[in-house]
């Protein structure tokens, strides 16, 4: 068995990691989950939220993803992304105006439940984006 779990975050625009690490950290659909060396194999929904890449015993790098889904296996972790960025690239003001975009639009939905459900999604993405940033500004 290795010791060392392969990680790779995947958007539709780019492979944005690809790297080995002694654990990863993921926001699941359903919670939090670790994945070591030797994991079993599973298929979740991720949520918006951060990837806690471990090194030594520390984390060592945080990346923010917007949900998506993720593939373990007991050598790899493929996250793929609908969007994701290192928390040094988040725009603090950016995540604010998607937020408030988001708020706008679940207001004006009205009855239609499409466009309700869009901006729900938007505004957990946008909050978790800003709760991100927050944590990273607070570091």
């Amino acid at each position: 068995m290795a010791d060392k779990v392969q990680l790779e975050i995947v958007t539709p625009t780019k492979l944005l990691v690809t790297e080995e690490a002694d654990m990863v950290v993921v926001p699941g659909g359903d919670g939090d989950f670790g994945v070591l060396p030797g994991h079993a194999p599973l298929l979740s929904s991720v949520r918006p939220g951060v990837i806690d890449i471990h090194e030594n015993g520390a984390v060592k790098t945080r990346y923010f993803i917007a949900g998506g889904f993720a593939e373990v296996d007991p050598e790899k972790c493929v996250i793929l992304a609908d969007e994701a960025m290192t928390l040094a690239d988040i725009d603090q003001a950016a995540a604010q105006s998607r937020l408030e975009a988001a708020q706008q639009a679940l207001e004006s939905a009205g009855d239609d439940d499409t466009a309700r459900n869009n901006a729900v999604a938007e505004i957990a993405r946008a909050e978790a984006m800003l709760a991100a940033a927050t944590d990273t500004a607070a570091a």
